[in-house]
């Protein structure tokens, strides 16, 4: 094999190792490659910003409802309630559904 045959052989790898990390790309950014569980009913139904870093989260998995505080280091389990059934029809607003919440307390 001469150098021509040799640097067409790489540079046609080359090629296909670009064509691939492209369209892996394009699959991402696209939404044809989703991570994680399907099955899983979760929605955020909305979030609170508390400062630069920290934020209140509510969230329903399933048939119940979950308030988080979430800050850079770890999430925390505020307050569990169960899913009304209101809440499939429409979603409900974040700022009662949190006074709600802490009006309970």
């Amino acid at each position: 094999m001469d150098q021509a045959q040799t640097l067409r052989v790489i540079l046609a790898l080359l090629f296909v190792l670009v064509l691939l990390l492209a369209l892996a790309w394009l699959a991402r950014r696209g939404g044809w490659a989703r991570h994680g569980n399907r099955t899983a009913n979760l929605r955020v139904l909305g979030s609170h910003s508390l400062g630069a870093r920290c934020s209140l989260s509510l969230v329903q998995i399933d048939d119940t409802r979950l308030l988080l505080g979430v800050t850079p280091q770890q999430i925390t389990l505020l307050h569990t309630l169960p899913a009304s059934p209101d809440t499939q029809a429409a979603q409900p607003d974040f700022a009662e559904s949190l006074g709600k919440t802490l009006s309970r307390s």
